[in-house]
C-alpha cells in the first residue's frame, strides 16, 4: 500500500524532537517541525485521504475520470502549499507527492504509464498540467 508522504514527515519530526530531547542534536539544528509544520501535515492528510476516498470510488474508470480525481488532489494541494506560504513543498516533499499519487493509481488497478502514454505523457507529468507546487 502506497505510504502517504506525511507519515514520513511525521517521522522526521518526531526522531529530531527525539533527538533534541537526548541532547543529541542542538536545537539550532533541528528543522524537520519548521519545515513539516503540523497545519501543513494536516491540510496534506486531508487532501490525500480524499484523494484516497475517490480513487476507491471509481469503478473501470475512464482516462479523464482518473484525470479528474488527480486534478482535485493536485489543486487541493496548491491550496495547502499557498496557505503555507509557497513553502509547502520543496523538491523532495514534490517527489513524495508525485509517487505517492502515481503509486495510489496503480495500486488501484490502473496503468499509469498507459494512461500517460495515451495522452503523451508520462508517468512523471500526469499532475503537471495543475501542479504549482
Amino acid at each position: 500500500m502506497a505510504v502517504r508522504p506525511t507519515t514520513y514527515w511525521r517521522e522526521n519530526v518526531a526522531e529530531e524532537a527525539r533527538l533534541v530531547a537526548l541532547g543529541e542534536l542542538d536545537p539550532a539544528d533541528a528543522y524537520a517541525a519548521e519545515l513539516f509544520p503540523e497545519s501543513m501535515l494536516l491540510g496534506t492528510d486531508e487532501v490525500l485521504s480524499r484523494f484516497e476516498a475517490d480513487l476507491a470510488a471509481l469503478s473501470a474508470p475512464s482516462d479523464e475520470e482518473v484525470f479528474a480525481v488527480v486534478e482535485r488532489a493536485v489543486l487541493a494541494l496548491n491550496q495547502v502549499n499557498e496557505q503555507h506560504g509557497e513553502a509547502a513543498y520543496e523538491t523532495g516533499e514534490r517527489e513524495h507527492l508525485c509517487a505517492f499519487i502515481e503509486e495510489s493509481i496503480v495500486e488501484a488497478g490502473i496503468d499509469v504509464d498507459a494512461l500517460a502514454a495515451r495522452h503523451g505523457l508520462t508517468r512523471h507529468e500526469i499532475t503537471d498540467k495543475w501542479r504549482e507546487w
